[in-house]
C-alpha cells in the first residue's frame, strides 16, 4: 500500500500552458483517483492570461474531456475532487507584487512548478527568494524545473548557480519525464533485482547497446522553439544520456536517492567528449510519417530558410570505465521517422560458431530488448531449436508487456514525479553535476556543427543513410524502427 503524499500546495507557474493541459493536469487527476493526494492537497496556477478560478478549471476540464483523460469513471471522480482545490491568479511574472501577493497567500510546504519557457527560470526562482518564498521555516519549499536545463555548458552552469543561489540542492528538482515511465524505473530493478541479468552485464558479454528514441511527429508548431534547439540540446543531452546512465551506472550499495545519484553522475563524467567523427546529423525532407504529410523542415511555420538545425542526430558513444571498456553505446533520436519507437537494446556477444558448423537456421546474437513505449515491456531474443527431425535452429523472443500482466491505464508519466516531488524523493530528478556532465559530453558537436549542413532524409524513412553507415562501418546494424 503506497501512502499519501502530505499536505502542501502546488503552485504551477505557466498554468495555461501546454505543459501543464498534457501532462501535469492528467497526472493529478491519477493521483487523485488513486488516493495519493491528501486532503489539504491544493494548486495554485499562476499566468499572465486574465481570469479566474472557472476560466482555468473550464480550460483543463475541456483538454481532458477531449484528450480522453475522462473516459473512465474513476478518473472522472479524481477530477471532480481535484476541480475543488484548484484557484487561479493572473499576473506578470517580473511584477515585484505578484509575489508579495503570494507571500501573503501561501504558507506550510509549496512547491513552486516552473511549467514556462526557459527563459523563466532563473528570473523567477530570483524574484521567490526575494520574496522570502523559498525559506522553509514552516514547511518544505521546493522547486521544480523543466528542460531545457540550459543550451550548452556555460548556460546550464550558470543556471545552476542561479539557483543554487537562492535555494540548496535538496530543494530543487529537475524534471526529465522520460525517468518516470515505468520501464525506465523498471531497468534498475531488472539490472540489479536479478542474478542472471547482473552476472552478463559487463564488457566480457556484452557487445553494444542500443538506444533509439524515435518519433513520427514532425515539429508542428514549435517550429520556433525547434530550431532554436535541435534534437541534440532537445534530446541527446538529457533523454538519451539518463536512459544511458540507467543502463551503465554501477550497482549502488542503498536504493536511496543520493546513492544512486552518486552512481549516475559517476558513470555520466565517465562518457568521453563524443567526436563529430561518430555522430550524423539529419533533417527531415518532404515525405509521410505517422499517416500525415509532412512539409520539408525549412518549410516549416517558424522555421528559418537557411536553417541548419538537426532533426535527427546519431552518436556512438564510449564509456571509459572498467565495465563498459570497448563497449560502444550508440545512442539514436530523430523527428518524422518511419514509426514511434523507444527502446533500450542490449546486445550480446556471438556464440562460438564452431559447435554449428554444417547446422542449418538463425543464430542471431542474444538481445535483450527495452521498450519504453508504445508497447513498455522486456524482450529477451533467444536461440531455439526447431521442431523437426533434423538440428536446425530458430530466433525467439521471450515477451514481458507491462500492460498485459499489469494493467497500466493511460499514465502521462508525470505521476511518479510528482508524487515524488510532493514526498521528497530526488531519485528520478537531475542534480547539478549530472547536467553538466552531459553538457560536457556533447560540447564538441555543439562546436563543430555551427558549420555544414546536415543531412537529409525523407519523412516517414528511418533517418539518413549515414546513421546505418556508422553502424556497418562497425561490422553492426541497427535494430529496426517498429
Amino acid at each position: 500500500m503506497i501512502d499519501r503524499a502530505p499536505a502542501a500546495t502546488l503552485v504551477i507557474f505557466g498554468a495555461t500552458g501546454d505543459l501543464t493541459r498534457r501532462l501535469i493536469a492528467p497526472a493529478l487527476v491519477h493521483l487523485m483517483r488513486d488516493g495519493l493526494l491528501d486532503d489539504g492537497f491544493k494548486i495554485l496556477g499562476v499566468a499572465r492570461e486574465m481570469g479566474d478560478d472557472a476560466m482555468l478549471c473550464d480550460s483543463l476540464e475541456k483538454f481532458l474531456r477531449e484528450n480522453g483523460t475522462l473516459e473512465e469513471e474513476g478518473d472522472q471522480h479524481g477530477w471532480s475532487a481535484l476541480r475543488h482545490r484548484i484557484s487561479y491568479r493572473s499576473g506578470d511574472f517580473a511584477n515585484p507584487a505578484l509575489f508579495s501577493a503570494l507571500t501573503a497567500e501561501l504558507n506550510g510546504a509549496v512547491i513552486f512548478y516552473l511549467a514556462t519557457a526557459p527563459s523563466f527560470f532563473g528570473p523567477l526562482v530570483d524574484a521567490l527568494g526575494d520574496a522570502g518564498l523559498l525559506d522553509e521555516a514552516d514547511g518544505f519549499r521546493r522547486i521544480a524545473v523543466e528542460k531545457p536545463f540550459g543550451t550548452d555548458l556555460a548556460s546550464a552552469c550558470a543556471l545552476n548557480a542561479r539557483l543554487l543561489g537562492r535555494a540548496a540542492e535538496t530543494q530543487i528538482f529537475r524534471v526529465d519525464h522520460f525517468l518516470g515511465k515505468e520501464t525506465v524505473q523498471n531497468i534498475m530493478v531488472a539490472r540489479f533485482g536479478n542474478a542472471l541479468t547482473g552476472a552478463v552485464w559487463n564488457n566480457r558479454h556484452i557487445d553494444h547497446v542500443q538506444i533509439t528514441v524515435a518519433e513520427t511527429v514532425a515539429v508542428g508548431s514549435r517550429g520556433a522553439f525547434y530550431d532554436a534547439t535541435g534534437a541534440l540540446r532537445d534530446m541527446v543531452a538529457n533523454h538519451l544520456f539518463q536512459l544511458l546512465a540507467m543502463v551503465a551506472m554501477e550497482p549502488p550499495n542503498r536504493f536511496d536517492a543520493e546513492t544512486i545519484r552518486d552512481e549516475k553522475a559517476r558513470v555520466l563524467k565517465a562518457v568521453h567528449p563524443v567526436r563529430p567523427e561518430d555522430t550524423v546529423r539529419g533533417r527531415y525532407a518532404a515525405g509521410e510519417a505517422g499517416g500525415q504529410p509532412v512539409v520539408d523542415y525549412r518549410a516549416e511555420q517558424n522555421v528559418a530558410a537557411d536553417s541548419r538545425t538537426e532533426t535527427f542526430v546519431a552518436a556512438k558513444v564510449a564509456i571509459d570505465t572498467f565495465r563498459w571498456a570497448g563497449v560502444p553505446f550508440y545512442l539514436r533520436t530523430g523527428k518524422a521517422l518511419a514509426a514511434r519507437d523507444s527502446e533500450i537494446v542490449i546486445r550480446f556477444r556471438d556464440v562460438p560458431a564452431a559447435p554449428f558448423e554444417g547446422i542449418e537456421g538463425e543464430r542471431p546474437a542474444n538481445e535483450l530488448v527495452i521498450q519504453i513505449q508504445p508497447r513498455e515491456g522486456l524482450h529477451l531474443g533467444i536461440v531455439v531449436k526447431r521442431p523437426g527431425p533434423t538440428l536446425t535452429t530458430a530466433s525467439v523472443a521471450l515477451d514481458f508487456c507491462y500492460a498485459e500482466a499489469f494493467g497500466l491505464g493511460r499514465p502521462t508519466g508525470y505521476e511518479t514525479l510528482i508524487y515524488d516531488l510532493l514526498i521528497g524523493d530526488q531519485t528520478l530528478f537531475q542534480r547539478a553535476d549530472m547536467v553538466e556532465a552531459c553538457w560536457t559530453a556533447v560540447a564538441p558537436l555543439i562546436e563543430a556543427w555551427r558549420q555544414g549542413e546536415p543531412e537529409d532524409y525523407a519523412a516517414g524513412t528511418t533517418g539518413p543513410a549515414g546513421s546505418g553507415a556508422l553502424m556497418a562501418r562497425d561490422g553492426r546494424t541497427w535494430r529496426a524502427i517498429a
